[in-house]
């Protein structure tokens, strides 16, 4: 079994769900004992997100690249970025390491694709929705078309996600506008819609919508599981 290695903390409540995820899937591979080899770093998300606000990448990005390398020497056989939102500074962080990095939206394509998914809708943070950095990715190397809500709705999301998901905050109302605006979504045409942000799994499920959903954190999970095993 290889040794998966994490850069979490973005937030906590996620990383949290990453180590249960990948746990429990090596446990049902392989029965018994079995647990997944994983070397977590977590980064203190309050100065992450303070450099978000800032537009600061390139200091995250040699953050996220020093955890890499930490994450290298302490035996560690690949770098999964606990977050869709930090995928931004993917290819500056494998610039800083010679571990492969097992890129979230390359293993939520593969899922989507294996399911014949064309077109999609995506919710995350505002930087994941309206940022080149993922959209364009699905598009451009997977031939996936995105479909991202209204600005209001995206201001939404994004708020959701920070004053309340990330603090551990699980509150129905905010459940009930995501359902609207992943329902919305699925109205303009998207065949399903991704869960693209590692904390929306904690508030939206699968049985709260009628809408098909991709759930970001347990599929980057899986992903990582089948490199370990592989």
């Amino acid at each position: 079994m290889k040794t998966i290695g994490i850069i979490g903390g973005m937030s906590w409540e996620s990383t949290e769900s990453y180590y249960r995820l990948i746990n429990t899937k090596v446990k049902e591979r392989l029965g018994g004992l079995n647990s997944a080899k994983i070397v977590l770093y977590s980064l203190n998300f309050a100065e992450i997100e303070a450099l978000q606000v800032a537009e600061k990448w390139p200091e995250m990005a040699a953050i996220l690249g020093n955890a890499a390398q930490s994450l290298s020497a302490a035996g560690a056989d690949c770098i999964v970025i606990a977050t869709n939102t930090m995928h931004k500074v993917a290819d500056q962080v494998t610039e800083q390491c010679d571990l492969p990095l097992l890129h979230i939206a390359d293993a939520t394509a593969d899922t989507l694709r294996s399911q014949n998914i064309q077109r999609v809708g995506l919710l995350g943070t505002k930087f994941t929705m309206e940022q080149a950095f993922y959209k364009q990715r699905l598009i451009e190397k997977h031939g996936i078309d995105v479909i991202t809500p209204e600005i209001k709705e995206r201001n939404d999301v994004h708020q959701i996600i920070y004053q309340e998901l990330c603090k551990g905050e699980i509150k129905p109302d905010s459940r009930l506008s995501y359902v609207k605006i992943t329902e919305g979504l699925i109205s303009k045409g998207a065949q399903a819609v991704i869960l693209g942000c590692t904390e929306i799994g904690l508030l939206l499920k699968q049985a709260d919508t009628k809408a098909r959903l991709f759930d970001t954190t347990e599929i980057h999970a899986e992903f990582a599981v089948n490199f370990a095993l592989s």
